[in-house]
């Protein structure tokens, strides 16, 4: 018990940092128009590194040590994929919403393999935790920024959305924690499906100098990219 409040505890709070985020945006006025626009780019640089990391350090690495180099790849491609369809389709559709998606997109099945690597043990559980939050503030931060952009939606309503979504990262690792974690390829799936999602992310909506406006194929570009090395490591790793 002591345990699965424990995953409870380690999901609400990154989630909570999507809000963190928000008020920080809600609040970021600097009074100086270079030094505000110097912190907003700081910042969207630093959820870039935090998603980086969370990709590169565990995710990837837990997802590749229970799949074998095809599966693996397929998966990490698909996660990709996904998100730029998902991508397209916001943008056809005109919807203010584009960051909330991202956000929301990764945040939940990351919160599943936190739940299960709690379960199982892992030593990078509370590692994957520290770094689901620390990517949610500047996630929070720019998704607030783009729906506050729209008059439809008031700062307050924005900051107490966020909150609740921020109860999905529970309920998500329990799912984890309860269901999956004697699935460890299915697990292996989730991360994998998470990291090339997360990639195109960072490299479409983060990285000013490979995205183009209404250019969906760059991003994947870093994603096809970041496969090869993935599979090159696989197939020469004992």
């Amino acid at each position: 018990m002591s345990l699965l409040l424990t995953v409870i505890a380690s999901t609400l709070l990154a989630g909570l940092a999507m809000p963190l985020g928000a008020i920080i945006a809600r609040f970021e006025k600097v009074g100086n128009e270079w030094i505000e626009l110097e912190f907003r780019h700081s910042v969207m640089a630093f959820g870039g590194g935090a998603l980086l990391s969370a990709v590169a350090l565990v995710l990837v690495p837990e997802g590749i040590a229970h799949l074998n180099p095809l599966p693996a790849c397929i998966w990490f491609m698909v996660g990709g994929l996904s998100f730029m369809a998902l991508d397209i389709y916001l943008n056809k559709i005109d919807t203010p919403a584009t960051q909330l998606a991202a956000m929301l997109s990764d945040f939940i099945p990351e919160s599943i393999a936190l739940g299960a690597a709690f379960a199982t043990g892992s030593n990078n559980a509370f590692l994957l935790a520290a770094l689901i939050a620390l990517q949610n503030v500047p996630e929070g931060f720019n998704a607030y920024r783009e729906l506050n952009a729209s008059s439809a939606y008031k700062p307050q309503k924005i900051i107490i959305m966020f909150c609740l979504m921020a109860v999905l990262g529970p309920i998500a690792a329990m799912c984890g924690y309860l269901w999956l974690s004697e699935s460890p390829e299915i697990i292996a799936a989730v991360m994998l499906f998470a990291s090339g999602g997360i990639l195109y992310s960072i490299f479409q909506d983060l990285a000013p100098q490979v995205k183009l406006e209404k250019r969906w194929a760059p991003p994947m570009g870093a994603v096809f990219g970041f496969c090869l090395g993935m599979l090159g490591l696989m197939l020469t790793s004992p």
